[in-house]
């Protein structure tokens, strides 16, 4: 957000300043690309295989054109030598490989200087089928210091930790959806440290600080994150759902000014990756910047170029006949909007609201969101570092809310409108709040003004759609419950 690169630029850390520091630390990871032919072909062969036996109908790319092995498992794509990489998408039913950085391994680098390479897969099948599977998505960890990546490495790692322990999947996996540092990119190593600890393998989303800035075009602004991470845009299978990933980060080539948008390129890649999915299956695409939000009529004068993608309509198309689910971050709020076939989360963030206090500048708490798949059904829910997967919700009693003092206000942060929220007096139900959008309490009261909070005095408490509001008649014995779109019931006593 624009804001906060002027922020940023004040403390002195400046694109140069930062870009010159992570470069020193991490030495250029690819082969030198200075080309005299920048479209010399380059013919790739292989063979995808488990068990020394070849694997058919493996979708195999270069991020530009996308073959299917045959049915000894080979493939031949004729790529080009401004292709950085050759990668599958994971079958259902085989292992997800980890790098030794904990990041999911499915990708091997193309040598550009060599017309002629032999690339082969070796894939591991599965102890356990992967139809039923959960994966974890943290969003914008966001590091920039020793002391926020102290934060994430003994506070937000061991929670996850926890939650993995407590899930017991073999099949579980991760997803970090972009802003993994704070410009400092030397910090991957704190972050990758985090991951690799956690003992799954995590895809990894690019977001507006994790790139090169001071670069001539968005081309080049991916340099360090693939050579940690690999490619920026790519897909995986588990069980019934296709999951995507898409880089919608670009660099307008002035500053560090960027927008929300999706590169043709990208969209002809998934074009070509979806008509290989079977119409009315689940698909999930992660991307960082949000395709669209509530905050568009929150603040309607704010621009939105750089929070929402200006072409997210052409996305929406290629994802219809699906069960079609978006995930994203970036904003630091969490907002669920259901546009169509397409259910949008816009994820709270593990950071909050940038390592300055326990929750997101809308009430959110930090946090991550935890999703189940069951087939091709998918159920989801919120979890707040610190907290237990019960606490669903924050209500604040009556007079706490100094713009309601009449109500008793409730912050429900991954409300949607097939959520039932009540409130009962003595065991009575006696109705449902209002929704009335509004800013959280207690992010007025840990972030307004010029010096709160005191490690990022620039954020302020933002409006949300998902406050409710409530008068009762006896304020003894009050309860209030949220009931979720899977019918799991949360409740808790108001205290007066």
């Amino acid at each position: 957000m624009f804001k906060r690169r002027e922020f940023l630029k004040s403390l002195g850390l400046s694109s140069a300043a930062w870009l010159s520091l992570g470069t020193s630390v991490l030495a250029d990871p690819l082969p030198s690309r200075k080309l005299l032919n920048p479209f010399s072909a380059i013919r790739l062969r292989g063979k995808v295989s488990a068990s020394g036996k070849g694997l058919s109908g493996v979708a195999v790319s270069d991020g530009r054109t996308i073959v299917l092995t045959d049915g000894n498992g080979e493939y031949e794509l004729i790529s080009s030598n401004d292709r950085e990489f050759v990668f599958l998408s994971i079958p259902s039913g085989y292992q997800i490989e980890k790098q030794a950085n904990g990041s999911a391994a499915f990708f091997q680098r193309i040598n550009p200087n060599q017309g002629e390479q032999l690339l082969s897969f070796s894939l591991v099948p599965n102890a356990a089928s992967d139809e039923n599977h959960h994966f974890l998505l943290l969003s914008d960890t966001q590091i920039q210091d020793d002391y926020e990546a102290g934060q994430m490495l003994s506070t937000s790692i061991p929670d996850v930790q926890q939650t993995i322990a407590r899930l017991n999947d073999a099949n579980i996996f991760g997803i970090g959806c972009g802003d993994l540092v704070n410009d400092r990119l030397e910090l991957f190593k704190e972050y990758n440290q985090g991951i690799a600890a956690t003992g799954i393998p995590f895809f990894q989303v690019i977001g507006n600080h994790d790139m090169n800035f001071g670069v001539r075009s968005d081309e080049g602004t991916a340099k360090t994150f693939k050579g940690h991470f690999g490619p920026t845009y790519y897909s995986w299978n588990r069980g019934e759902v296709h999951y995507v990933v898409l880089d919608d980060v670009f660099y307008l080539g002035v500053g560090t000014k960027y927008i929300g948008y999706i590169p043709e390129e990208q969209l002809a890649w998934l074009e070509q990756d979806l008509a290989l999915v079977e119409k009315g299956k689940t698909v999930v695409v992660s991307l960082h910047i949000p395709t669209y939000t509530g905050a568009v009529q929150r603040y309607p004068d704010r621009d939105t170029l750089g929070g929402t993608v200006s072409n997210r309509e052409h996305l929406y198309r290629l994802l219809e006949g699906y069960n079609a689910h978006i995930l994203s971050g970036h904003t630091h709020f969490n907002d669920n909007m259901i546009m169509g076939h397409v259910y949008e989360h816009c994820h709270g963030t593990v950071c909050g609201a940038w390592w300055s206090g326990p929750i997101c500048f809308d009430g959110t708490p930090s946090g991550y969101a935890i999703y189940e798949a069951k087939g091709s059904e998918l159920k989801w829910h919120y979890k707040g570092t610190g907290l237990s997967d019960e606490e669903q919700f924050r209500v604040y009693p009556k007079g706490y809310h100094s713009d309601f003092q009449d109500f008793v206000s409730v912050n429900c942060w991954n409300y949607d409108p097939a959520w039932e929220l009540s409130w009962y007096e003595n065991g009575i139900k006696v109705g449902s709040p209002e929704k009335i959008m509004a800013k959280d309490p207690w992010s007025m009261e840990l972030h307004s003004g010029p010096e709160l909070p005191a490690r990022r005095k620039w954020v302020e408490p933002q409006l949300n759609d998902h406050m409710f509001f409530f008068q009762p008649r006896n304020s003894e014995n009050l309860v209030f419950e949220a009931k979720d779109r899977f019918g799991r019931v949360y409740s808790k006593k108001v205290e007066g």
